[in-house]
């Protein structure tokens, strides 16, 4: 199944506001999906006996910085009996101080997004809605901050221990 087939059907059966680009690079096919759609898209292509994307490989986030103040997240999806691929990229605000970035989470769809989930949230900061038990996996509970955001300022001490940057040695 082609690129084109694939949105074909998913604009037919969700809508065409879903979708707000594409890249149809040479690598991967990319979907750009509405962050308030994911699920729904997720589901759909899970679902459809047509497309059946059942395997999701990675999640990824990716700090577009605070001069642009995004995130971006690739979900990596493959559909096993079909033998095809795609890239579905959501973008979403940064947040504020006071509060993190948020997308649905997609458990419910893949099980196997639960600790994908929980990574990027240990490592940049995004909530995931729904997300069953969305606490840190890497880091210790009261490590304070997101190490993989592009404003992260590591710690001096931790727990009266002095933290050594490796990258400044």
């Amino acid at each position: 199944m082609t690129f084109d087939q694939i949105r074909i059907i998913l604009t037919e059966k969700i809508g065409a506001e879903f979708v707000s680009g594409e890249d149809k690079g040479e690598l991967q096919p990319q979907l750009n999906v509405h962050a308030d759609s994911l699920r729904k898209v997720c589901s759909e292509l899970l679902s459809n006996s047509d497309l059946y994307f059942d395997f999701l490989s990675s999640i990824t986030a990716v700090d577009n910085g605070t001069s642009v103040n995004t995130f971006d997240l690739l979900y990596h999806l493959y559909s096993i009996p079909y033998n095809h691929s795609l890239v579905l990229k959501v973008t979403i605000p940064r947040g504020t101080d006071e509060s993190l970035p948020s997308v649905d989470s997609i458990c419910s769809v893949w099980q196997g997004a639960n600790w994908q989930e929980r990574e990027i949230y240990d490592m940049f900061g995004i909530l995931f809605n729904d997300h069953p038990d969305l606490r840190r996996i890497l880091l210790p509970e009261d490590w304070i901050g997101f190490p993989l955001r592009k404003d992260y300022q590591t710690q001096e001490f931790y727990h009266g221990i002095k933290v050594e940057n490796p990258i400044s040695n």
